[in-house]
């Protein structure tokens, strides 16, 4: 069967893919659902130095020191930029990318460059804390802003997510294997309310037609997990 990392977005962490991969699993897939420095789990190890590249590189060690090969690598939100980076950095490692409602950079971009409203608008939270820049700091019924509107698994959710590096989100992604990054095939599932902000004919050519909607919150992954999981299992099986 497939491998699979799925690679969380801002502010949450391994933990908000709990749902998605109970199912991958049960299918019979091997699942990474890393948490990126500085957040969640890994909250202890936050400091002023880690970034977009901080957590590129997290990713890519993790196929490195796994040995992992053709995997998928799935990223929500913010993750689009990091395993986009990550396929770039280590493109012999993986086998297919796949955006969940994702960021989807070019070259030289930040998230704040390419989702510049709702970039902008977190940017107003912006606070010091030990000497580090962060945003998107957790507050009761916060899960809500992501989609999460069932009150039980808000209060879960809310529960824990921490606060996100600003310089993750400033900083600009800069490729060095991009023929090769983009040669790997790519998929998208996206929730329907975000299609408008989005280059649909885009992501249609590169992803040759591998574009699917749901109509839910942001955070799929925790409103629609059996979907989710269902939409992955084929994928990996279409690979």
């Amino acid at each position: 069967m497939a491998v699979f990392v799925l690679v969380h977005g801002g502010g949450h962490g391994g933990w908000c893919y709990k749902l998605v991969a109970k199912r991958l699993r049960a299918l019979g897939h091997e699942v990474h659902a890393p948490s990126l420095s500085g957040l969640a789990d890994r909250a202890h190890v936050l400091s002023a130095a880690i970034d977009l590249d901080t957590h590129i590189d997290d990713v890519a060690g993790l196929l490195e020191f796994e040995d992992l090969t053709d995997a998928i690598l799935v990223g929500h939100s913010y993750g689009g930029m990091v395993i986009t980076g990550a396929a770039d950095r280590r493109p012999e490692r993986v086998g297919h990318r796949v955006y969940l409602d994702a960021a989807y950079p070019r070259d030289g971009e930040s998230l704040h460059d390419h989702a510049h409203e709702q970039i902008s608008a977190a940017k107003q939270g912006l606070h010091e804390v030990n000497g580090v820049a962060l945003v998107m700091a957790p507050m009761p019924g916060f899960a809500a802003f992501f989609g999460v509107t069932d009150p039980a698994l808000g209060a879960w959710t809310d529960a824990r997510l921490t606060a996100q590096p600003w310089k993750c989100f400033e900083q600009k992604i800069a490729f060095r294997n991009e023929a090769a990054m983009r040669a790997i095939p790519e998929s998208h599932l996206i929730c329907s309310s975000t299609i408008p902000g989005r280059d649909m004919a885009l992501l249609e050519a590169r992803s040759h037609g591998r574009v699917w909607d749901i109509d839910t919150g942001h955070d799929l992954m925790l409103t629609e997990p059996e979907w989710v999981a269902e939409r992955l299992d084929a994928i990996a099986r279409q690979s």
